[in-house]
């Protein structure tokens, strides 16, 4: 068994780090969630969210996943038999895909390469041969944890709006939320889902949905059953700042401190710092010779960045050997980018010098484990690093 000393670096592109404050502000006592404390809680969070999100509209909390928000998004607005259209742009697209197969939805997937985020033209260019308006729903993957893509979701909105299509349109931003920009109400979103272990630097443990008056109407005539996720069984209470059932109040509590943190450093000033940590690493990748998977320079993705190695060498082997030698954890390459690429995340509490050691840990790994490339990726880091605080 290895012995370690010091801290643990965390730089999967989540679960990522919870600061100490939102640690110290989850230890409290369990206070009564029909209690008249509670309500001055609920309210702090439900509109802190809408802050986040950049919305006037309800937000909802579950205790629960992004998978149970994807879940909520599907079961709250769709019925049977419905026609949407979703994009192939990594891992968790294809999952939202499945699930919505699941509940009987009929799914155009357009077929991508992993890349890439999604395209503009493509999506005007298919919902404008939809002369019969059968497309009720776009749905999108902001931030694509799989690939370090993201998608221009203002642009999307932008298309959908030349095509003078009425299809609601669906935004995943569970990795994106608090870390990339994300304006909801600016930008139409409908219906947008995320989750407290990325850019909220929370543990795992509640889902969240924004919403929209479109997104409410549609749920009024929508068929498929809902029980726990049933919007307006949440939004009754919620009115009061309850829940209509056991809500996650020590997540609550970290969730209320972590509205705070992005709020003092100002949500223009976060996606400023993801954008400035993740060209960073972008400079260090290239610094060893190395190949970003994300082909698009405009669609970097602020949240991670997945590297890919060289034929004959196995990105999860690297990753052992990293963790094992370095105390450093980096994310696998998920379904069929197993073992071929690496990715870095840079989200949450982060900042210059955890970056940096995270870069250290990486180059000194790719020596230990043979893996081919130049020796001036950390330097080349700590340079965009320092140009970026003389701009």
């Amino acid at each position: 068994m290895t012995t370690r000393t010091g801290r643990h670096f965390l730089h999967i592109p989540g679960p990522s780090p919870v600061p100490e404050r939102v640690l110290r502000a989850m230890d409290l006592p369990v206070i009564d969630h029909r209690g008249p404390d509670f309500a001055g809680l609920g309210k702090a969070v439900l509109e802190g969210a809408q802050a986040i999100f950049q919305t006037r509209s309800p937000v909802i909390i579950y205790p629960g996943s992004g998978t149970g928000a994807w879940e909520s998004a599907i079961v709250n607005t769709l019925s049977a038999g419905d026609r949407v259209l979703m994009f192939e742009t990594g891992h968790f697209a294809t999952l939202w895909r499945q699930m919505a197969a699941r509940w009987g939805i009929e799914v155009e997937f357009v077929p991508g390469d992993w890349r890439r985020g999604v395209d503009p033209a493509r999506v005007e260019a298919i919902l404008s041969e939809d002369r019969s308006k059968s497309i009720k729903a776009v749905m999108v993957v902001h931030n694509e944890t799989s690939t370090g893509a993201t998608s221009r979701i203002g642009e999307i909105r932008k298309a959908m709006d030349r095509a003078n299509h009425p299809a609601l349109f669906f935004v995943d931003t569970i990795s994106g939320l608090g870390s990339a920009e994300y304006a909801h109400d600016e930008w139409g979103v409908d219906v947008a889902v995320s989750c407290s272990q990325k850019g909220l630097m929370l543990p795992p443990g509640l889902g969240l949905v924004a919403l929209s008056d479109k997104a409410l109407a549609a749920s009024k005539t929508a068929t498929l059953p809902r029980s726990y996720w049933d919007w307006e069984d949440m939004l009754k209470p919620n009115a009061g700042g309850y829940f209509p059932y056991t809500p996650a109040t020590n997540l609550l509590y970290g969730l209320r401190e972590a509205i705070v943190m992005l709020m003092e450093e100002g949500l223009p000033q976060v996606f400023a710092r993801h954008q400035r940590l993740a060209a960073a690493t972008r400079a260090a990748v290239e610094g060893w010779g190395l190949e970003i998977l994300c082909q698009e320079p405009s669609e970097h993705s602020p949240v991670l960045t997945a590297v890919m190695l060289p034929e004959g060498h196995d990105a999860d082997a690297l990753r052992r050997l990293i963790l094992e030698k370095y105390d450093l954890s980096l994310g696998t390459g998920l379904a069929k980018l197993s073992g071929k690429v690496f990715r870095i995340g840079h989200l949450g509490e982060c900042n210059d010098l955890t970056l940096m050691a995270a870069l250290s840990g990486v180059e000194m790994g790719l020596k230990a484990g043979g893996v081919p490339h130049t020796r001036g990726g950390v330097l080349a880091a700590m340079d965009a690093l320092r140009s970026g605080l003389d701009d």
